[in-house]
Formats: structure tokens, sequence, C-alpha cells
């Protein structure tokens, strides 16, 4: 399993594919919700594609926003879930978010995947909220500087 950071435009309608299986697809959140101003290249944030045996099976993307890398629409397709892929999407964008110069992470987590952002280093900050139909809770993560 590797990552790359998308770069052309065929990688990104690759990923747009990933996220309409599992966000539209699968969890039934409206096309209008889930694409937005930043799904295009070099649109102030990066998208990364992360693979299982040479196929694409995940993607995320990162935004600066108010001093933190926040890490988006992170997922992978279902039947790929078992094999450490989430993990491997998280590092890559934590990676990316310090090699920006940033110390800080936040992401918009749905509810049932708590637990696995926890494990990762992520502490809920707030209260659960709606986001597309789905509970949702804000977490964030401070870096230890090496």
């Amino acid at each position: 399993m590797n990552t790359t950071i998308i770069t052309t435009e065929n990688d990104l309608q690759t990923a747009f594919a990933i996220r309409k299986a599992v966000f539209i697809e699968e969890q039934q959140i409206p096309a209008s919700e889930e694409y937005d101003e930043f799904d295009a290249l070099n649109a102030a944030c990066d998208h990364i594609l992360v693979y299982y045996n040479a196929q694409p099976v995940g993607t995320g993307r990162l935004r600066v926003v108010d001093g933190y890398g926040k890490l988006e629409r992170i997922c992978i397709l279902e039947e790929f879930r078992k094999f450490g892929l989430g993990k491997v999407i998280i590092q890559t964008l934590e990676a990316l978010t310090q090699e920006k110069g940033l110390t800080k992470s936040k992401l918009s987590a749905q509810v049932y995947a708590e637990g696995f952002y926890e494990k990762l280093g992520y502490t809920r900050t707030g209260e659960e909220y709606m986001d597309a139909g789905i509970p949702h809770i804000l977490m964030k993560k401070q870096f230890i500087k090496a």
C-alpha cells in the first residue's frame, strides 16, 4: 500500500469516484453536499489517493484552515477497510500538514469513527452535531515537535 498526492485531472476523477461510492451511494449524502469549491486541482488543498495492490481504493484531502491542517473527505471503498488504509491516509495527511509548517490538525469525524481517530491521537472537542444528516464531532490533534 502506498499513497500519492493527486496532480492530474484523471487521478482527481478517480478520487471523486471513490467518494461517490462511499459518501453518495453508501451513505446517501447528496452530491450537492459532497462536492465543493475545493474539489479542483490547485484549489488551496491537497488531495491524495491510497492504493492497495496497485489499485486506488481510498482518498482524502487537506486544507489549511485557521492554522490547522484540516483533514477532509477521508474514505475507503468498503471491501478494503480491513487493511489499515485509514491509518495510512491519516498519516499521509498529517505529514503534509507538518510539511506546511503546521503543528496541529483537526477533522470532522462521523461519530461511529471516533474510536478510530482516538487511537491515532485525536481528541474530541465540542458537542456532537449533524452534517449531511450524519452525526459528527470535531476532533483535534497537536503534533509533538521532534
